[in-house]
């Protein structure tokens, strides 16, 4: 395939395996924030999470890696954010393809490595984006002596402190045989989920077209920081509603190391739509690029030695004769004279539809 005939170079594979890297990095990072190390202490409640915390370990984390990385390979770190570009025609569909892998795999390396590092009796979910609450299956399992009374919890067993006696409790998304379900917030839908979802990413592609669009000349600051502060905002609103992915790999990644797939597809749905309605916008909606309208005119346009434009023909030649009906548009200011200023240049009528 013509898509994928530069796979084959240095450079292509530097950026993919940046991509990678920074994916690793940033899921490592930003699901390690959202630890709750009080649970180690038996006896007493878990404290809430903090919200500021993870905010602002996930929005400093995509802002470094997005400065390290965006030379190498863009900085995209989010399938969501690969997708825009593709849409949009700023990389190649070969790219995109393995960009996505790339962030997986980064992704579930990341959260795998986070797992092993972190003791069991706090690692919990592992940071696992989610609607519902995953489903329950309890198998009881007695080694001897009676049942006993106090039974205590710890990370997937649950023992009684006056005999062996022991629950295995095994979580896990889709099971027949389930105790119970029931939603992290019980006020929020999977169709509330996909629309916040998809708001938050729009918001963050949207700055990074803004902050990283060459067109502009009234840029300041720090093009990485700005889309970490995106990411900030997102958080702050959207922990409460689904846990604030943005991010299709930092949902995949502890989805797959835990076995957690509860209304997963959310978390790919609502970002991918969210990013390519965002680019959508911003590249053919709010700022259009001048240069892309200039080469569509050309492809459209032939200009005679008369200096009269016309259509070009199918064949790649210009429609001959006069009869054809025109359309007055002013050209370019390099190719204006002293009386073309004061008026308009001729133009066939049906060339307005392809510009």
């Amino acid at each position: 395939m013509v898509a994928f005939k530069g796979i084959w170079t240095k450079d292509f594979w530097r950026a993919v395996s940046g991509e990678f890297l920074a994916t690793l990095i940033f899921v490592l990072l930003g699901l390690g924030s959202t630890i709750n190390w009080g649970a180690a202490e038996r006896g007493t409640p878990s404290p809430p999470a903090d919200l500021v915390l993870i905010s602002l370990c996930f929005g400093l984390s995509i802002a470094t890696m997005a400065q390290c990385f965006g030379h190498i390979s863009g900085g995209h770190i989010n399938p969501a954010v690969t997708a825009a570009m593709l849409v949009t025609r700023k990389i190649s569909l070969a790219k995109a393809v393995f960009y996505v892998l790339a962030q997986c795999l980064g992704a579930v390396v990341g959260a795998a490595v986070l797992s092993l590092v972190t003791p069991s009796a706090v690692s919990g979910g592992l940071g696992v984006t989610m609607v519902r609450k995953p489903r329950t299956r309890a198998r009881f399992r007695r080694e001897s002596g009676p049942p006993g009374l106090d039974i205590r919890c710890t990370h997937g067993w649950m023992y009684s402190r006056e005999s062996s006696c022991a629950l295995h409790i095994t979580l896990t998304a889709l099971h027949l045989c389930a105790f119970f379900s029931h939603k992290v917030n019980p006020k929020i839908s999977v169709g509330h989920a996909l629309v916040v979802e998809l708001l938050i990413t729009f918001q963050l592609v949207f700055t990074i077209f803004a902050t990283c669009d060459p067109k502009r000349t009234d840029l300041g600051g720090s093009a990485s920081l700005s889309i970490g502060l995106a990411v900030v905002i997102g958080h702050l609103f959207a922990i409460p509603y689904t846990g604030a992915s943005m991010n299709p790999a930092r949902s995949l990644g502890p989805a797959l190391v835990t076995l957690n797939f509860s209304d997963h597809w959310v978390y790919w749905i609502g970002p991918v739509l969210g990013a390519i309605l965002a680019a959508g916008l911003y590249e053919y909606l709010y700022c259009p690029d001048p240069e892309v309208k200039q080469q569509r005119l050309q492809q459209s346009f032939h200009k005679d030695p008369s200096g009269i434009y016309r259509e070009v023909g199918v064949g790649g030649g210009a429609y001959e004769g006069d009869q054809s009906p025109r359309l007055t548009v002013k050209p370019s200011s390099s190719e204006q004279t002293a009386e073309e200023k004061k008026g308009f240049v001729e133009l066939p009528v049906e060339a307005m539809s392809s510009v």
